[in-house]
Order: C-alpha cells, then structure tokens, then sequence
C-alpha cells in the first residue's frame, strides 16, 4: 500500500551536472563527485551534512563503497540498489522513509558515467554482461541488445495498433525541438521527420535516430524533509508521489510486449499524489528508444493504449504543444551517458524552480517523472510539485 502521509514529506532541495557529452581525460567518479559537490553547494549544504547516499553503477555492484571514499562523508543510510536506468528514481521511496524516520537527514542520490570517452568498449561492457546477468532465452540468438528488444517491441506496437514510423519520427524530431532550445543538449542540429525515416536502419523498424545518444555524464540531487528544504537556499520541489514496478527482466518474459510495469507504478505514484495526468504540467520520460516515450505516454494514462501514436502526432509533444515532454531534448537528443533516470529527475526540479531559459514552461506547478531499467524490465514513477502544489 502507498502511504499517501509521504505525500509532500520530503523536498529536492539540490541538483548538479558535470561531464556532460564528453568527459576527456576524466573517470566516471571524478565527473560524479563534482556532480555531488554542485548539487550539495546547490542546495546551500556542505558535504559533511550529507548523512544519505544512494547510488548505482553499471559497472560495480559495491559501488556505493567507493562513492563514499571519494566524497569522505560517513551516511547512516546507504541504498545501492541497481534497477538500470530507473534507479535514480527508485531511490526517492527508500530516502524518503530514512528521511522520515530519523536515520539521516540529508540524502544525495548521484550517478557518473564516461561509456562515450572510456578506454573500455561498449562491446566489452555487454560481453561481460552477458557472463555476469544471462539471460538464457535470449542470449542463444545473440540479440543487438538492448536494441533488439525495443526493435521487436515497437513492431508488435506497430502490428498491434496500426502505429506507423511517422510517429515514431514525431518523437525523434520533437526531443531535438526541445534540445535546440536547450544550450547544454549534445544534439542541437535540425532534424525534420523525413531525415528520421531515412536514417540508416539498426533494427527494424528502429532507426539511428530512434535510438538514444551515448555520452558521458553524472547528475545528483540531494533530498531533505519538508520542513528543512524551507529554510535552505533554492526553492523546494516536493516529492508528491513515487512508486517502482518490475514485471520482468528478459524482454520475452513479458506478458503482452505492448504494455509494461509503468502502469502499476504510474496508478500508485498518482494515487499517492492525489493527483491525475490531467493535473501534470510537465512530463519527463525515460526515451532510450522512440517507443519508450509512446509506449509510457498511454501506460501512464495519457492517452489510451494503442492511441500513443496519433497522440504524438503534429508536434504535440514538441515546444507549443498540447503537453510539454522531454523539455531537456531527452535521451535521444540531450544526454545519455548509459542510465539516465537522473537527468529526468534533475529537468523536472528545474522546470519547477523555473530556471529552463528558453524552454521554460510558464507556470509549471507538477512534474512527471519516470524511469525505465533494462528492456523494459524496471519501471518507476515519481509526481513532483511546487509549494502550490502541496
């Protein structure tokens, strides 16, 4: 059961970026601390009043360890809990309850990565990933994954409700709409819905420009209750809501290949809010593919399933639609250095302190967040608001 007296407990009083793009000559730790360091100073804090931590890594399952040896605090409350890219959301239930109970009062959730500038290959990362998470009614076809898992999921979507690659361009082309309009996106070149479907074909029906970008890069933000995040520097952005599903972990493990776990943590994440889509002023979705951002849009009330397609359509997504989606320029066109679950969360308290610039949505009051892990494996919502949201 969601406690709906979590609802507004706990404020972002913090963010912080670093190593966006391209990193040279840094490691993914070095680029995460000054993350850490500019989301601490963000918040009017110091490190040593960080007594949380939560973090992952794709590379390290003890991660956490030296993440705390580099920053030289000493946390009371430790979450390293590694659900791919939706982590970073995922992590706000379990500081919210350590917040809440008194075991630490200041949590800094961050991450770093350096896949684009590292000297170890992305094709030595997935070998072994392979040995270290088989999955053993996959692997024997040796799938292009993750690509291959989204591939064959948008062509089920496409068999299924008569979505077209048009609408997945709309999606492609709508996220660099918003990265022109933001000066810290890696993507800012026009791109218009006929370059999308004649970009070179990856897998089908998934093409170059369907696909997200690989970067570097490293987010944090740092969590304090309520009545704390009042007193600090930067306006508070509450956590109104937050739930985390997982259905499967294999892309052939799911029950119906059009529909996924965000609509379990998409239901309990409003029901905790008290809030519907209807009430969302801004949303940030996890577009490792074109898909995901269909997909989600109908899982998380939207749109109807199936009618994600003709949602997006005629820029409806884009600057000047009828609802604001990806306001950074999102994986495809902004950054995403391997999991990105935390720039999300970073855009949407942004949005809510009003300070995006040119792509700023006037008025933003709430914000929705959510997070996705794997081939569509994790799946996690988080509902944001202002103080007049409360």
């Amino acid at each position: 059961m969601i406690d709906k007296k979590l609802r507004g407990a706990v404020a972002i009083a913090g963010v912080g970026q670093a190593g966006l793009g391209q990193a040279h000559g840094f490691t993914e730790m070095e680029i995460l601390v000054q993350a850490a360091h500019r989301a601490v100073a963000d918040a009017g804090l110091t490190m040593q009043d960080i007594d949380g931590i939560a973090t992952a890594s794709v590379s390290a399952s003890m991660w956490a360890m030296p993440v705390i040896e580099h920053l030289g605090i000493k946390p009371t409350f430790v979450d390293s809990t590694m659900l791919g890219g939706s982590s970073f959301v995922a992590h706000l239930m379990p500081a919210i309850h350590a917040l809440e109970s008194g075991q630490c009062n200041a949590v800094l959730v961050c991450y770093g990565s350096t896949q684009r500038t590292s000297t170890m290959s992305r094709a030595e990362i997935g070998t072994i990933r392979s040995k270290l998470d088989p999955q053993p009614y996959e692997a024997p076809y040796n799938p292009l994954n993750p690509l291959s898992s989204y591939a064959l999921v948008a062509a089920r979507h496409m068999h299924q409700y008569g979505t077209r690659r048009e609408h997945l361009a709309e999606v492609a082309v709508a996220a660099r709409r918003w990265a022109q309009l933001n000066p810290e996106a890696s993507q800012r070149d026009p791109l218009t819905i006929e370059e999308v479907l004649s970009s070179r074909m990856v897998s089908d029906p998934l093409s170059v420009r369907d696909c997200c970008l690989v970067t570097d890069g490293a987010g944090a933000y740092v969590l304090v209750r309520a009545d704390r995040a009042k007193d600090l520097k930067q306006k508070p952005v509450y956590v109104l809501g937050n739930s985390t599903a997982v259905w499967n972990r294999q892309i052939s493990s799911m029950a119906d290949l059009t529909v996924t776990a965000a609509q379990q943590s998409g239901r309990l994440a409003f029901e905790m809010a008290g809030l519907a889509p209807k009430d969302i002023d801004v949303v940030e979705l996890y577009d490792a593919f074109t898909i995901n951002t269909i997909l989600f849009l109908e899982d998380l009330g939207f749109c109807k399933k199936g009618e994600g397609g003709d949602f997006v359509s005629n820029g409806a997504i884009a600057p000047g639609g009828r609802l604001p989606v990806n306001t950074n320029g999102g994986g495809l066109s902004c950054i995403h250095p391997g999991m990105y679950g935390i720039f999300i969360m970073i855009e949407a308290v942004r949005q809510l302190r009003a300070s995006c610039g040119e792509r700023q949505i006037a008025g933003a009051e709430t914000a929705l967040v959510h997070g996705n892990g794997g081939t569509l494996s994790s799946q996690s919502t988080a509902i944001l608001g202002t103080q007049a949201a409360l």
